[in-house]
């Protein structure tokens, strides 16, 4: 019987799922003492084609598991290596096996961005990890569940810096926010996710976009909302320039309608956090409607206090974030007022 050899080599890149831990420096000790097996892991993280093809023709198991039960074609789609991993699929490497922590060569391409090894596996038949909401009683499906295969991105074209995606659903158009395979190992970024979806199903306001629903059984991940084809109220300003007196209330009622809904919202408010010309939409009425809930939160107790979601200069464009968000010191809605006056600046 076949035993795991003690040595662990080095690799240039770990499993997209592992946790770091300080790496053993000595791999460099006479290759060809060495079981041929790990020697294919080496060659792997090398990409080194000849040595690989001399150990597969000797008959040396293509899907040998390391002690991390890491199989070569897991370290050729960490490294990016396209052709490695293809020479490994000819010669029969499995297409999805699992390290010990879960994670397969497809995944972990799609976290190191090696789009053509990743293209490959999709090829060879490799499958997206399932999404880490999924449930394993159909019972337990949340009611805004909506099938992936009903979303039709044929047509599709990104908006907002390439975050949400206009596709077509039932045969009307709708904006969708995707969590992609690489976000969904980033535990930080699918409770993002799950917090998004528990404020938006709390909403439903004419003056905040409208929540149709998401998918969370299946990868990616997606959050699908109403689309507004009119674009948002920055853009909007940026070609109007000033704005008549009358438009301009209109705008800021119907943005303080919205925000104050969400602030009046029972049993705990919601704090927006991100209220900025860009966050708002127009409707084909010419009103205004409040989104983008990415980093909003519910003002749990009676007293502001330390907050969980703390929010950086990546998350926002800053300029119309009130400081104590970003200094995570106490705070209530009135944050979204300092925001809600700025805006009022700029609409005047």
């Amino acid at each position: 019987m076949d035993t795991k050899p003690k040595v662990w080599f080095a690799l240039r890149k770990q499993s997209s799922m592992a946790p770091d831990r300080g790496l053993d420096s000595d791999s460099d000790d006479g290759l060809e003492a060495i079981d041929p097996r790990v020697r294919l892991m080496f060659f792997a993280s090398e990409g080194d084609l000849e040595g690989i093809k001399k150990l597969l023709s000797s008959g040396t198991d293509v899907n040998f598991r390391d002690i991390d039960n890491r199989t070569a074609l897991h370290v050729a789609a960490c490294q990016g290596f396209s052709d490695v991993a293809k020479l490994l699929l000819e010669g029969g490497a499995e297409v999805d096996p699992q390290d010990k922590w879960g994670s397969t060569p497809l995944a972990d391409a799609i976290h190191y961005k090696n789009h053509g090894v990743v293209k490959l596996l999709e090829k060879h038949g490799a499958k997206h990890l399932m999404a880490p909401m999924h449930v394993n009683n159909a019972r337990e499906i949340p009611e805004y569940e909506i099938n992936d295969k009903e979303l039709d991105f044929t047509n599709s074209i990104d908006i907002t810096k390439g975050t949400f995606a206009i596709a077509s659903w039932r045969g009307t158009q709708v904006a969708v926010k995707k969590l992609g395979d690489e976000f969904c190992t980033d535990e930080d970024k699918v409770a993002a996710f799950r917090d998004e979806l528990e404020l938006l199903q709390k909403i439903r306001h004419p003056n905040v976009v409208q929540f149709l629903g998401a998918v969370t059984q299946s990868s990616p991940m997606m959050i699908v909302i109403e689309f507004l084809p009119k674009g948002d109220l920055g853009a909007y300003l940026k070609r109007k320039g000033a704005l008549k007196p009358l438009t301009a209330l209109k705008y800021a009622m119907d943005i303080a309608r919205g925000m104050s809904y969400l602030h009046e919202n029972k049993p705990e408010p919601i704090i927006h956090r991100d209220l900025e010309p860009s966050n708002i939409l127009r409707d084909d009425s010419g009103h205004l409607k409040v989104a983008d809930f990415g980093v909003s939160e519910l003002l749990k107790g009676t007293n502001a206090a330390k907050h969980k979601k703390l929010m950086n200069y990546q998350d926002t464009s800053r300029r119309y974030v009130a400081p104590e968000v970003f200094k995570n010191e106490d705070y209530d809605t009135k944050v979204d007022v300092f925001s809600f006056a700025l805006i009022l600046q700029e609409l005047d």
